[in-house]
């Protein structure tokens, strides 16, 4: 129950929904038995009019049973017609009487269930927005080794599950002991005979219904799970959708999602069977009780031990209280599957892969001297380096280059600097304090990343491009644009600046998301400008033009850039050659050509194509 009890922290401030709550079920439970004890004296004034009729003259003395209650209603007539009513003015204020409790609990159900819907809906936006919040402080390297489908079906499926078995077994908590209490108050003061012979079905139908829903936790893991997969081979298909067509691969993913499609169906399937088992054996029960109690009682009623009012009262009263002893099965069903659903959530929630805040509080204000990697060793999850022992330092105003074969950790070197991995071994300081000791949203405002692989959002093209500036104005966007050699495509689009981009940007074409990219950039204004083949996606007329409006920007600014086509990084004050994740050999464009190591085989292999 641990995470049943972290889970309904979420509902907090609890007292707000639960206390209105109380009293709402209260006032609907007492209404609402008090309508089928009217069942007695309406019957009464059909079979047995004497005793309907008969007068009182004074208020009766308060007594918890039916012949107060028929005392009451013959004194509240005489006050009303007189001494001289009749059966017809009986059943008259009777009705009214019984239309008007029906009324109020009615009324009071309402009040009970919008009180709760708005605290599911509460509990839903809190519970959601804990998970996203530390979602999103994860670092980098946790979205290598998940499944974006399975987070993606954690924060939405998963946490509905959740908020409705909060919700639902809150609910059942406070209305159905009321409702159940208050019919066998009313069942004991018809019969109490009749009660404790009845008493023995109660416990012998949650017994049944137990054992359909004991089964129902693991089965509900699995679904949870499988869904979780479903999505992500969702996410995936759909986001490689062209792949998946051009290499002719459409009948092994849709194969592949039948086939876990199937699977979560059996399960559900299997899920489902238990569910709604419970609720027709647990109706079976209560009418095979209410047959068994038909024989029992109609004995006690020839006998004269009961009235025949008071014992069609009771049958109408036993069948309801079956309704809440169904509801509390259904609820430890929700139960079960709320907190499958719970432990995959709070895992989520409870999730430490995350880059350490500041160690100190260290902000950094204004970037004014160097960016020094001392003997920096760098693995994912302590497999082999994939940065061994790199030195080397890159001051301001400095444009210093990375190149070298792919996969020798050039991308990798360029995440440590906004700190999207933290070193294993090492150190990297900035103007002399070592990176892990700034604030993350002070260092990273000082940085601008255009990243070889294009992240756009599904918004306009203006609002692509503020990602880092929100208060931009358009005159600020505009001129961003035009140094990223962008604003003449931008213009020719529908709706100018105002163009829906599509998801991801697929309304585009490749060289213009690149360009959006290198304008988002531009806009924030950055000390540190770190591009990761930032020109790759272009064409030779793009790149050309971009690389001169680059030029511009990168002047007396603090730049790292990894290259693919090395003439786009010539005139760069360093250029460090990284293999194997160590440093092969540095130097300018004529210093490492003269030395005719690695960097100049590239250069000659890439003229050569």
């Amino acid at each position: 129950m641990n995470t049943y009890w972290r889970l309904l922290g979420f509902a907090k401030p609890i007292e707000k929904y639960a206390i209105p709550y109380f009293f709402y079920t209260l006032f609907y439970s007492l209404f609402n038995t008090f309508n089928f004890v009217m069942i007695i004296p309406i019957l009464n004034s059909l079979f047995d009019p004497a005793k309907q009729i008969a007068q009182v003259t004074s208020m009766p003395a308060f007594a918890l049973n039916m012949d107060y209650f028929d005392r009451l209603v013959n004194f509240l007539l005489y006050k009303i017609y007189g001494p001289d009513y009749s059966v017809m003015n009986v059943m008259l204020f009777l009705s009214i009487f019984i239309v008007s409790s029906a009324l109020l609990s009615n009324m009071f159900r309402y009040l009970g269930q919008w009180t709760i819907e708005n605290m599911k809906i509460h509990t839903l936006r809190r519970l959601r927005n804990a998970v996203f919040d530390n979602v999103m402080g994860l670092h980098v390297g946790y979205f290598s080794n998940e499944r974006k489908g399975d987070i993606i079906s954690k924060i939405t499926s998963d946490v509905t599950v959740v908020q409705f078995c909060i919700t639902n077994t809150l609910q059942v908590a406070f209305r159905e002991p009321f409702l159940i209490i208050g019919y066998m108050i009313a069942l004991v003061k018809i019969s109490w005979e009749l009660t404790i012979f009845s008493a023995i079905f109660l416990p012998l139908t949650a017994l049944l219904i137990g054992s359909i829903v004991k089964r129902l936790r693991k089965s509900a893991k699995q679904a949870q799970e499988n869904f979780g997969d479903m999505t992500s081979l969702l996410d995936e298909a759909l986001t490689g959708v062209k792949v998946v067509k051009g290499y002719n691969a459409t009948g092994y993913i849709t194969g592949k999602f039948r086939k876990i499609n199937d699977i979560y169906s059996r399960i559900t399937r299997s899920m489902a069977r238990r569910q709604q088992l419970a609720s027709p054996m647990s109706e079976f029960l209560g009418i095979s009780a209410a047959a068994v109690l038909l024989l029992y009682g109609g004995s006690l009623v020839l006998d004269g031990r009961l009235e025949a009012a008071g014992f069609i009262a009771y049958l109408a009263i036993f069948t309801q209280i079956t309704r809440p002893v169904r509801s509390f099965t259904d609820a430890f069903s929700n139960i079960n599957q709320g907190i499958a659903a719970g432990d995959r959530v709070l895992g989520l929630l409870d999730e430490k892969s995350r880059i350490p805040e500041a160690t100190g509080a260290v902000r950094l204000e204004q970037f004014r001297d160097s960016i020094e990697f001392r003997d920096v060793s760098f693995s994912y999850d302590d497999s082999r380096k994939v940065i061994d022992s790199v030195s080397f330092t890159i001051r301001k105003g400095e444009t210093v280059a990375l190149v070298g074969p792919s996969g020798g950790g050039k991308s990798t070197l360029s995440d440590l600097i906004p700190r999207f991995y933290d070193v294993t071994s090492g150190a990297i300081f900035v103007d002399g304090i070592d990176l892990r000791e700034y604030q993350l949203d002070s260092l990273r405002s000082h940085m601008g990343i255009v990243t070889q692989e294009t992240i756009l959002f599904n918004d306009t093209i203006a609002g692509n491009i503020r990602l880092g500036k929100r208060d931009a104005t358009d005159a600020e966007v505009e001129a961003a644009a035009r140094v990223a050699n962008a604003d003449g495509f931008i213009r020719e689009t529908e709706h100018g600046y105002d163009t829906n981009v599509g998801d991801r940007g697929m309304k585009l074409s490749g060289g213009q998301r690149q360009r959006l990219s290198i304008a988002r950039a531009v806009l924030k204004n950055p000390d540190i400008l770190i591009l990761d083949e930032a020109t790759s996606a272009l064409d030779t007329e793009s790149e050309k033009l971009v690389q001169e409006a680059l030029g511009s920007l990168l002047k007396g600014r603090t730049s790292l850039v990894i290259a693919h086509r090395l003439s786009t990084i010539v005139g760069a004050d360093k250029i460090i050659v990284i293999e194997h994740g160590r440093i092969a050999e540095q130097g300018t464009h004529h210093e490492l050509m003269e030395r005719g190591g690695i960097y100049a085989h590239l250069i000659e292999m890439q003229q050569l194509a």
